[in-house]
């Protein structure tokens, strides 16, 4: 049920916390339940250690399952113990780490189990948005379980041995675990948005959570801004040279060249995470077209949606560095694309923080519009010199706009490059947009980091009231 060469539920705590740092709550509750000869079982903590301690100085809440006491099983006192760490970490403001290691329902239990489920589903529901929460995943998280990470912002597991599901790959019909094991780490990672690291073992897991702590702020009023030790005004030499590799341009332009990616396997035509820029936690979206490709996907698409969302729940600044030509034009993808596409422009429209964008190559067409561009409201809009921005690209533009006359010329090759020209210096030059006011300044690749930190600055205080609604439905 665990990996075999995993930490107890106790050593996970102590290594993620601050040494001598964790003080527990609730050690002395065992389950309650009568029926199916329960008394006759030893349930020290009722199978999950509850408690608080910190990272780096900051205060954490954490709950780690105990796969010794009945697998680890969620039963009613045992989800009460999470439940009140989530109140505790409600009223301070203060982080819930998960370290999850579960059979499931606790089935002696019944509907005292499956409503247990239910209140810490609710008490995750209410902390979203206020507090920030993450999960790592040391063994088995199947069946409703599986909810709990889900309902996090953040879940991590081991490469090996760990196992997240609603229904085991045997239970698929026409599937087992042999064939495809859509339970595994290295499956989920690849081919949903629900696990945003992988690492080899324990130890892994437990640093990334403490990295990202110290990321993270609190709760969603905390503005910490931690002292930057990066010159501001660094100048990165042959930036430009990176326009296809958006991973690089923000670890490049980042304070100490420290980017904290997250999920990094599904969707390669996108990238997201976080960086410093001068102290401050900044969100960073941004097209990959080196591994991933120059057209975005739904799936790309619907990690942004859900990355900005968060950042704007937590007051996180955001920066989005586009290359993009088009949407990819294949019938799966053209099954989500529309809908993908609708919500990361209303995640982008909607949210309230400061939000800048670069252009760094092709910025074309719709596929623009919905990264962050000027006309759904970034509040910066900065292009390097050699970025084109316009409907499609110059060369099928003129050709579908100039047919006849391409046609008819005795040089048609000549013609294309002429009409190209022209086209591309009056309507997708990054010139062109800026005349237009669509692109606020055209700026030198080498100064990108002293200029992005000096809008970020600028924007520190910025305030943005919206029409009243309970909540969007997009």
């Amino acid at each position: 049920m665990s990996n075999k060469l995993s930490l107890s539920a106790s050593d996970r705590i102590n290594t993620l916390l601050d040494d001598a740092s964790f003080v527990e709550v609730g050690a002395y509750v065992t389950a309650r339940a009568t029926d199916f000869n329960m008394p006759e079982n030893d349930t020290p903590k009722d199978g999950v250690i509850t408690g608080y301690g910190v990272i780096n100085g900051k205060l954490v809440y954490v709950y780690s399952q105990d796969a010794t006491v009945l697998g680890g099983a969620i039963g009613e006192m045992h989800a009460k113990k999470i439940a009140k760490i989530y109140d505790m970490a409600m009223k301070v403001g203060a982080p819930v780490v998960g370290l999850i290691d579960c059979a499931g329902l606790r089935l002696q239990e019944a509907m005292d189990a499956m409503n247990a489920f239910g209140e810490l589903y609710l008490k995750q529901t209410l902390a979203s948005g206020v507090i920030p929460q993450i999960t790592a995943i040391f063994g088995t998280c199947g069946g409703g379980a599986a909810l709990i990470p889900t309902l996090t912002d953040f879940t991590f597991m081991t490469a090996e041995g760990t196992k997240l599901f609603v229904n085991s790959p045997n239970a698929l019909d026409g599937n087992n675990a042999t064939k495809l094991d859509t339970a595994s780490a290295d499956y989920l990672s690849n081919n949903t948005s629900l696990v945003d690291g992988v690492c080899d073992d324990d130890m892994s897991v437990l640093t990334e959570i403490r990295t990202l702590i110290d990321i993270l702020p609190s709760n969603n009023i905390d503005d910490e801004v931690a002292d930057c030790t990066d010159d501001l005004n660094r100048i990165i030499p042959n930036l430009d040279g990176f326009a296809k590799n958006g991973r690089a341009v923000l670890q490049n332009i980042a304070d100490n060249n420290v980017f904290f990616e997250v999920n990094k396997n599904f969707a390669k035509d996108m990238v997201v995470g976080f960086v410093k820029l001068n102290g401050a936690t900044v969100g960073c979206v941004a097209n990959q077209v080196e591994e991933g490709s120059d057209m975005l996907t739904a799936d790309g698409a619907s990690l942004a949606t859900d990355f900005v969302n968060f950042c704007d729940a937590f007051n996180i600044p955001v920066i989005t560095l586009v290359n993009t030509k088009g949407f990819v034009a294949t019938v799966d993808n053209e099954k989500l694309m529309a809908d993908a596409a609708a919500k990361l422009t209303y995640a982008f429209a909607n949210a309230t923080v400061p939000k800048v964008t670069l252009v760094m190559g092709d910025a074309f067409g719709t596929a623009y519009t919905v990264m962050n561009s000027k006309a759904i409201g970034a509040d910066m809009v900065y292009a390097w010199p050699n970025a084109k921005i316009g409907t499609m690209n110059p060369e099928m533009a003129v050709k579908i706009m100039y047919e006849k006359e391409i046609a008819t010329a005795d040089d048609k090759v000549a013609a294309v490059a002429e009409y190209k020209k022209t086209y591309t210096e009056l309507q997708s030059s990054a010139m062109a947009a800026a005349k237009r006011g669509y692109i606020d300044d055209i700026i030198e690749p080498d100064a990108t980091r002293k200029r992005i930190i000096a809008a970020l600055d600028m924007l520190y205080t910025k305030k943005e009231e919206r029409p009243y609604k309970k909540h969007g439905a997009v």
